[in-house]
């Protein structure tokens, strides 16, 4: 069984922090994810998810991001069940739980981290602490390294 979700995206409000009656950490965002295509003529639109993140991931997601910042979640979605306040009625309700968060990028679009250079900014030469060891050459190899493999019997597995 698979259940994957990845997910690149803005977030639209700043993460909101709370913790469980049993103290346990927990932050919701609501991040805008811009969909792959778009029609002649129109804007390109984007369908917004919110998230759920646990212990360290949630509070770390509150301390490093903001409302902007381009953030990269994978997860899994989760399911469960309610009772409908109003109409009684049982209701089925998706919920996106993140495994694990990643930098993407600034609100600039530029970098990661929010790190803009100065105009005058130019890179320095690298440096290295060791030499820089040539590959070996192909013919270092030893001929034995490949075999021929007889297909005619069944396979192994």
């Amino acid at each position: 069984m698979l259940n994957l979700v990845v997910l690149q995206g803005r977030l639209v409000a700043d993460p909101e922090y709370r913790q469980t009656p049993q103290g346990t950490p927990t932050a919701r965002v609501r991040i805008a994810v811009e969909r792959s295509f778009v029609r002649q003529g129109e804007q390109r639109q984007s369908d917004f998810f919110d998230v759920t993140m646990w212990n360290k991931q949630a509070e770390n997601v509150c301390k490093y991001f903001h409302k902007g910042d381009m953030i990269l979640i994978n997860g899994r979605i989760q399911t469960r069940t309610y009772q409908d306040k109003e109409t009684g009625k049982n209701r089925t309700a998706f919920d996106i739980v993140a495994d694990n968060f990643n930098f993407c990028g600034s609100r600039n679009g530029g970098n990661g981290g929010g790190f803009a250079p100065a105009d005058n900014f130019t890179p320095a030469a690298p440096t290295y602490s060791r030499p820089v060891q040539e590959a070996p050459a192909y013919s270092a190899g030893n001929a034995d390294d490949f075999a021929i493999i007889d297909d005619s019997t069944d396979l192994p597995f």
